[in-house]
């Protein structure tokens, strides 16, 4: 999540908004689409934006160690994004610019890296060994978590070359999940209690977000309108996605098990993640105006997950395919022409 100008910055802006006019409507129905791979048995997509294209992690071919690479898939075509010089890599989300973030492994460790024009780099520390990259804006802000030099890990913004301490709530450590246009940052983080609850970070302040009524929560995504979705815990036990909206704490119910998480929301309030369906099953699911639907799975599958949606309301996750191996998958009521 980086910036580059304000321009640029406008001119962004100004393209989503015609986006959201043209968004997927409510009724739509939407196709799963299987990505593909790399060559290997697996994939998973992680991140969309709103031309469409998908990132994530695929297994490579004749690879006895069953690592895996960024990748970025566009048009029909799955492209591999490389390392940071090792055998791993795995791209978690993509901004409308092109820029890719995500964790490889390198000749320091396992770190962040954000690759732009081609190259990869690597994001550096907080002063310890790893760190790991999970967002970027159109700004080019990324957000992550790294380990610091006292060893604890940290939740991090960077920006303009530069890697920033976002503290805790109070404990040991902290992970940052999402962030918005505006540079604003959700995640999790430690307690002064010893609680993990969900925050949100704004104005160089950390807030504490609180929870379903349970003991701890999470939040991994915030929309332009400040609308916050992750994960809480109940009373009772039980772990439902959760929607942190206007000081309140919203249960999103579930697809009739007793757990589910909400994973990303765009601007509209479209909400993704996915839920335990009562049978035995995990299922994607789409939240919107209230009502959450199943979004099915891969023919021949048995779970799916929902991790990504854009303006377009298109969707990025994974299904498997029956003999308990992830594909990466597009629901999408663009079903797109492949390119050779």
């Amino acid at each position: 999540m980086r910036q580059k100008s304000s321009k640029l910055f406008l001119l962004t802006m100004v393209a989503t908004a015609l986006l959201l006019v043209q968004s997927v409507s409510a009724s739509a129905p939407l196709t799963i689409v299987s990505l593909g791979n790399l060559g290997g048995p697996t994939s998973n997509a992680q991140g969309i934006n709103d031309r469409g294209q998908v990132v994530g992690s695929s297994g490579l071919p004749s690879d006895p160690t069953q690592t895996s690479h960024a990748f970025l898939w566009q048009k029909g075509r799955m492209i591999d994004l490389g390392t940071l010089g090792d055998n791993y890599s795995s791209a978690a989300a993509i901004n409308e610019r092109g820029q890719v973030v995500g964790l490889s492994l390198g000749k320091q460790g396992y770190r962040a890296f954000l690759l732009e024009n081609g190259k990869m780099t690597d994001l550096g520390t907080l002063g310890g060994q790893t760190s790991n990259a999970y967002a970027i804006n159109d700004r080019g802000q990324v957000v992550g978590s790294s380990e610091t030099a006292k060893g604890v890990e940290h939740a991090f913004l960077w920006e303009n070359g530069k890697m920033k301490n976002l503290g805790t709530l109070g404990g040991s450590s902290s992970i940052a999940f999402g962030l918005n246009a505006r540079g604003q940052v959700v995640g999790i983080s430690y307690t002064a209690s010893g609680m993990q609850h969900a925050f949100l970070w704004k104005n160089g302040r950390m807030i504490d977000l609180g929870t379903l009524g349970g003991p701890s929560s999470n939040a991994l995504a915030v929309n332009a309108r400040g609308q916050i979705v992750g994960y809480s815990e109940t009373a009772s036990g039980d772990t439902y996605a959760t929607l942190w909206q206007d000081g309140k704490v919203k249960d999103l119910g579930t697809l009739g098990g007793p757990f589910s998480q909400a994973k990303a929301i765009n601007d509209q309030g479209q909400i993704v993640g996915y839920s335990d369906n009562g049978k035995g099953g995990l299922r994607a699911f789409l939240w919107q105006k209230g009502v959450i639907t199943d979004l099915g799975k891969l023919p021949k599958g048995n779970n799916s997950m929902a991790l990504a949606i854009n303006a377009r309301g298109q969707i990025a996750g994974w299904s498997d395919d029956g003999s308990s191996l992830e594909q990466a998958v597009l629901w999408t009521n663009e079903v797109p022409k492949r390119t050779h």
